[in-house]
Order: C-alpha cells, then structure tokens, then sequence
C-alpha cells in the first residue's frame, strides 16, 4: 500500500480536527482559533485557544514542512540521513488548564520521509502523550497510563512498558535532577510495520490520547481551589517552560529548522512564577506531585 502526501494531510489534519472536538466539549467560554500559514519550509495550521473558562492556554497544531538537510535534533537516532533532504507532518498539542487542579498535557503524532543519496526513500514515526499535575491524584494517574496502555496493546503488549520507560526517560530535567511530570508514553524511530498498519497506529495512539486526557478535565475543571494552590500552579509551571526551552527535541527541532516561532512556543504556559527558592509544597496533592517528579513510578 502507497500513501499520498495530500492522504496523509488529510489524514493528520482529521486527527487535529478530533482532538479539537474533544478538547471544545468541555470549555464554556472560548472557542479555538484557526490561524493558517505557510512558509518557506511549508505550511500549517495553528489552532489556539486563549483565556478560556477551562483553558487558559490550548493549541492544537498541524504542520506540514520539508528542506534540502534533516535538522540534527530529528536524526539523533538515525545519524546517516544527517543533512539530507526531508518532510515531516504531523499533530502537536499542548493544554494547560485554569484550574490547578488539572493537569497540563501534551501530545504529539508525527512522520518523517527522508530521500537518500540514491534516491531512495525512509520514513519512521514518533510521538506520544503524557500528563504534568500540578496536584497528583493517583486516580487520574492510573486512568491515564491505563488509557496510554490500552491504546497500544493491540499493536504487541511489550509496547507500553517500552514506551513508558521512554518516557520516563526522555521527560528528565538533567539541571533541576527531576522529572517533568508523571510521563505517559513516547515513541521514536519507529518504522517496524508497513505504512497502513503505520497509520492506524498513530490513529490509536491519537484516539487515546483525548480519551485518557479529557475525563480529567471533566473532573477537575470546577474543582474549587484556593489562592495558594494558584501559586503553586504558576510555580510549578516553569519547569515546564524551563524542559521546553532547554530539553525538549521537538522544540530544538522547529528552531533549528527556522520553523514558525510562535506556532513552536505555543507550548509554553500563559503564566508561570519563578521562585529563587521552591515553593514547599502545602497539601497532600502537592507533596505527592514532589515525590513523584524525584523518581518515577509504576503506576498499572
């Protein structure tokens, strides 16, 4: 089986529009905003909500792009097609709610197509999901990483905890010697299937996704909180912003490709506090959320 590059727009595109959807359902004020560009790598659409009921700050992004040398940062685990000719398209989205009792998300489903010096060509998936508390609930953990398991076991049963350890892995803040969040799933490298099977794979892993992220949202959008667990959202969301910045490849990927900054830094929160010293943690959901980024847990 062939797939066309205008099939497979359309077919990341359908996935951005079902994430949008699910994500839409459950805001009472504020509607995403499709803002549609193009340029010298590509094209896209950029699909943004702000100062939501629900979410503060939501994106749900699609884009298309190409260039004459694969960029360092998407060849890491495939060093000989360094510098060669590509296109990548995919989905990514990130959604830091209002409410800090809900938890930030983040996901991504992407392809790379790379043509060799003999003309010939490659291509290999990566992407996944996973969730940043700022209050941990075991409850919307297991849901989560059940939901992340369930997504993959159709396609071998080895892949979640392959997965997971990924994660875990990849999600580590080296320069505060902490994990971002209570991770999910990421993949990388993955070609081992023929294209169809390929696809439906990233359909599941997408499909999964708003399924194990938007009943958290349901249950925690009208959670009363007070005035000190805002804070402690707005604190704990600069080691967020500090991964995107410093860690994260994708983020590194569209920089160093001169992609569209302000489409790559939707990523970041709205709103974040640096603190010179930590916040101390002050309920139980937040001394949980700190012992759970020093090291990372089983959570099936």
């Amino acid at each position: 089986m062939s797939v066309s590059i205008n099939d497979l727009e359309s077919f990341f595109r359908n996935i951005q529009q079902s994430i949008i959807t699910a994500f839409q359902a459950e805001e009472t004020n504020g509607e995403f905003i499709a803002d549609h560009w193009t340029s010298h790598l590509g094209l896209g659409t950029s699909c943004v909500l702000r100062d939501g009921e629900v979410y503060e700050s939501a994106g749900v992004n699609f884009s298309m792009v190409s260039g004459d040398k694969l960029p360092a940062a998407a060849s890491a685990k495939r060093p000989q097609f360094t510098g060669m000719s590509y296109q990548a398209m995919g989905v990514s989205v990130v959604v830091h709610p209002r409410n800090p009792h809900a938890p930030t998300s983040h996901a991504n489903v992407r392809m790379f197509m790379v043509t060799d010096n003999d003309g010939q060509q490659h291509w290999w998936l990566g992407g996944g999901f996973d969730l940043t508390p700022i209050h941990l609930y075991a409850d919307d953990a297991r849901h989560f990483h059940t939901v992340a398991r369930d997504a993959v076991a159709p396609f071998g049963d080895e892949l979640y905890p392959q997965f997971k350890q990924d994660a875990d892995e990849y999600f580590y803040m080296p320069h505060r010697e902490e994990y971002r969040g209570i991770g999910g799933i990421i993949y990388d490298d993955l070609n081992q299937w023929d294209i169809e099977k390929s696809l439906s794979f990233i359909e599941s892993v997408a499909k999964g996704y708003t399924q194990a992220y938007a009943p958290i949202i349901a249950k925690r959008k009208n959670q009363p909180y007070t005035e000190q667990e805002r804070e402690f959202q707005l604190f704990r969301r600069t080691r967020y912003a500090e991964f995107n910045l410093i860690v994260d490849r994708g983020t590194i990927f569209g920089l160093q490709s001169k992609g569209r900054t302000k489409s790559i830094l939707m990523s970041m929160p709205p709103l974040a506090s640096w603190h010179y010293d930590d916040l101390e943690p002050q309920n139980e959901a937040q001394q949980a959320l700190v012992d759970v980024v020093s090291e990372p847990r089983t959570w099936l």
